[in-house]
């Protein structure tokens, strides 16, 4: 048997920058010709994705083990699009925001691309070809483009389900990856797409204080359940001014106390270190009194957490709005009296 012909060293550089895609033009350019990439794909070296784009990776997408492997499954559609469009094109929609790297899109993105031209066709293998229409793009990766974030919101929003779309606002407002007025400018542009009229609410949740998706979806589900947080990231300090944590959720209760949540996420919070820190931080935060620390995880959002804390809120005789939310710290241990009013916090 015939030992295998050794793949050109350029195509370990081209395709992991490109999610271990890679298209037939750029085979062409690295001396891989048609007649090469047939015999590769009937080895099982290559997989043919679409018309001109190959996978160099042979294992099923979803089947890969990789630390990033959401996100990769994000990206992957968007350079399917990108290379079947050819140099020139656009990555737009979801595809763009998910190569901006934003949190919390869907796990599921279609291909999603505006070709050279700028010109609508049909779609082929699942990949939809978008008009340019008044866009904003800027120059990606070499050859490619990539829509503004503002547009690629306006085009992706009304492809999302809620708690996505908001998750996604937040990571964008809290990376500062956009503004405030990025996004109502994006809301106006989404005025003229599909889908889009059951999405006017979903504008109005952002909050960039939202550190992950899954904090994100913890607050929606409070507000579901008519018990939104009175304030979010709450600072938390010890009566000898000792910085004991950074709250993601917080009730202040009639009585002067907290009810506070954490939202544990397995990349976080699931390392040995991070288990250790939650640990010592629950303690002194005990230690310290004037609070109850609960703690969920992303199975307990949309069921057990909002039962859990309304029956604990109205336990405890709160009602929403009756505090004012100015983004001060709060020190436990001290006298419910003192306790009403905020402190100044000395970095």
């Amino acid at each position: 048997m015939r030992p295998l012909r050794p793949l050109p060293v350029q195509l370990d550089v081209i395709a992991p920058r490109q999610e271990g895609l890679i298209s037939a033009t750029q085979l062409d350019g690295i001396g891989v010709d048609a007649p090469w990439r047939y015999r590769l794909v009937r080895q099982g070296r290559l997989i043919r994705v679409t018309q001109g784009v190959y996978d160099t990776d042979v294992v099923p997408p979803a089947q890969r083990s990789r630390p990033d492997l959401l996100d990769h499954l994000r990206r992957r559609p968007a350079w399917i699009g990108l290379l079947a469009a050819g140099p020139g094109s656009t990555a737009v929609g979801l595809c763009a925001l998910a190569l901006y790297k934003v949190k919390g899109l869907p796990r599921t993105i279609r291909p999603e691309v505006v070709a050279p031209d700028g010109r609508w066709r049909p779609a082929r293998d699942g990949i939809a070809f978008r008009k340019s229409g008044d866009m904003v793009t800027g120059r990606f990766a070499g050859d490619f483009r990539i829509a503004s974030v503002t547009d690629a919101l306006a085009l992706g929003v009304g492809q999302m389900c809620r708690d996505d779309a908001v998750a996604a606002m937040d990571d964008l407002l809290h990376t500062r990856s956009a503004t405030a007025d990025d996004l109502a400018r994006a809301h106006d542009l989404a005025r003229g797409h599909r889908d889009v009229e059951a999405t006017h609410p979903w504008w109005r949740l952002a909050d960039g204080r939202s550190e992950s998706p899954l904090e994100s979806v913890a607050r929606l589900a409070c507000l579901d359940a008519e018990i939104p947080p009175d304030t979010l990231q709450l600072v938390v300090l010890g009566v000898d001014g000792a910085h004991l944590g950074r709250i993601d959720l917080a009730w202040r209760l009639p009585d002067g106390t907290w009810l506070l949540v954490e939202v544990d996420g397995v990349e976080v919070h699931g390392a040995p270190g991070a288990v250790f820190r939650d640990r010592t931080r629950q303690n002194a935060l005990a230690s310290a009194g004037g609070s109850r620390l609960l703690r969920f995880t992303a199975k307990d959002l949309r069921g057990r957490m909002p039962k859990i804390l309304t029956a604990l809120l109205r336990e405890a005789g709160w009602t929403p709005g009756n505090y004012d939310d100015i983004g001060q710290p709060t020190i436990l241990g001290r006298a419910v009296a003192d306790a009403a009013s905020p402190v100044p916090f000395e970095a």
